[in-house]
């Protein structure tokens, strides 16, 4: 099976996202933003992968859709996160970059999709 980019980098994300809850949870006992990330921050990869499998070429924009706008979400908990003094600078900075290099391919997948011929 080839190897797809975009898949590797949102499950390798939402490893960085459990990590980051298991250590909201335990370390700075947050539960309610720590599961709004987690939701957000995995269903990215999930979006993708279901994308990767869907039927149709109208199936897997929708959910490259949906995986941008979960990563759009995600950057936002982060941002309130670090903003609320619950994720030190050097670990926001890190798992910020990652989080917009998401959305920065997500969109562009997305657009390149927009402007595909309709067939």
């Amino acid at each position: 099976m080839k190897e797809n980019v975009i898949s590797e980098k949102s499950f390798t994300f939402a490893l960085r996202i459990v990590k980051l809850y298991q250590y909201l949870c335990e370390e700075k006992k947050e539960f309610v933003l720590s599961k709004q990330i987690l939701r957000s921050g995995t269903s990215i990869g999930a979006n993708i992968e279901e994308g990767i499998g869907g039927q149709s070429g109208k199936d897997f924009h929708s959910k490259m859709s949906i995986a941008y706008k979960e990563a759009r979400e995600t950057h936002y908990w982060l941002r309130l996160l670090y903003k609320a003094n619950y994720i030190a600078d050097t670990a926001y900075q890190s798992i910020l970059a990652d989080c917009d290099e998401l959305v920065r391919i997500l969109g562009s997948i997305k657009k390149t999709m927009e402007e595909k011929p309709k067939n």
